[in-house]
């Protein structure tokens, strides 16, 4: 069984022969485990998804290491500022402090050339389920360019420039998916974090109003050509996932720990894939490897419906390799104990 066929099989509910593995590296991972260790470990345990490095231009904007400490600049333009290496940093001087800028905010539309023959000619030379490489995150874009405290209180208010950079920023990433649905990858791919570690940062009802008719929109785009559509969102999003469910989303990433797994598995298992995880804000970072594989097992039990569960965790600077270690075998060995 191919990688892209085990991706598929599970994505489908039809019996692959283990749960897909997917790994999350931060470069901060590399900073405290150091090159050797790490390689050793990507060899051992090798990936069923590749993100598509071909056919996308370079940004004409972008500059800087965002994982250095110091000022990097984005594809849009927007500014961060970076004190810890390893991890990303944060916008401190938003572009759009007022709206009366917005006229001046440009998109990188050099983004929406996407080579396809040589995106293709990648895609064909992988057994490897691939992503394409431009991910939409229209909510988080907007914070980067507006600042998070105040597109919390444009949302709250609702007002017309909050309106005029949705449909700036949407219209954008609808019309990049639409170039990347012109090649043969499997997937289509969002970020948005959504979630607190106990509630949503806005109420269901608003989220439903504002931004779900924009992914909706994206994964009708995605199976319009009859490729996958994958979303990540952190925190506590225990509310959306019907919503999610419903608009066509095939595989969520989300941190499963914030929630209460046992309740999205009496609402969910069966009806969406689960993109991951395991805890990586404690048992990844603190716990044990026995604490680890306990957490592979509750996935398992709660999640795993003939597929339904890919093998992801987010390996950060503070995540123990025993316990990377352990997700992984555990996952091996549940699956062997049942071939």
């Amino acid at each position: 069984m191919t990688s892209r066929e085990r991706v598929l099989r599970c994505l489908n509910m039809d019996c692959p022969d283990r749960p897909p593995r997917d790994l999350w590296l931060l470069p901060a991972a590399r900073l405290s485990q150091g090159d050797a260790a790490i390689n050793d470990f990507i060899r051992r345990w090798p990936t069923d998804f590749v993100q598509c490095s071909a056919g996308r231009p370079t940004s004409r904007r972008a500059s800087g290491n965002a994982y250095a400490p110091g000022t990097s600049t984005d594809e849009w333009g927007c500014v961060f500022e970076n004190i810890m290496p390893g991890v990303h940093g944060e916008v401190r001087h938003p572009l759009l402090d007022d709206y009366a800028k917005l006229p001046d905010i440009r998109p990188p539309v050099e983004f929406l050339e996407v080579n396809t023959e040589a995106v293709n000619a990648f895609c064909r030379q992988t057994d490897a389920f691939v992503f394409a490489s431009g991910w939409a995150r229209p909510y988080e874009r907007m914070q980067f360019l507006r600042g998070t405290e105040n597109l919390m209180m444009d949302i709250a208010e609702e007002n017309d420039g909050f309106k005029a950079l949705v449909a700036l920023v949407h219209g954008f990433f609808r019309e990049q998916y639409e170039r990347w649905t012109a090649t043969e990858v499997d997937a289509l791919v969002m970020m948005d974090d959504w979630g607190s570690q106990s509630s949503m940062l806005i109420s269901p009802e608003q989220w439903r109003r504002l931004f779900k008719p924009l992914y909706a929109e994206y994964v009708r785009i995605a199976h319009s050509t009859g490729k996958k559509f994958f979303m990540h969102s952190d925190g506590w999003i225990l509310d959306i996932y019907e919503d999610l469910i419903e608009i066509g989303v095939d595989a969520i990433n989300s941190q499963l720990f914030c929630m209460d797994i046992e309740e999205i598995g009496r609402r969910c298992r069966g009806r969406i894939t689960f993109w991951g995880e395991i805890d990586r804000q404690h048992i990844l970072a603190v716990g044990t490897p026995a604490a680890a594989r306990a957490g592979v097992r509750r996935v398992r039990e709660n999640l795993w419906q003939d597929g339904g569960c890919i093998a992801q965790f987010s390996f950060e600077g503070d995540t123990r390799l025993a316990n990377a270690e352990a997700v992984f075998d555990e996952w091996r060995i549940l699956f062997e104990a049942t071939s």
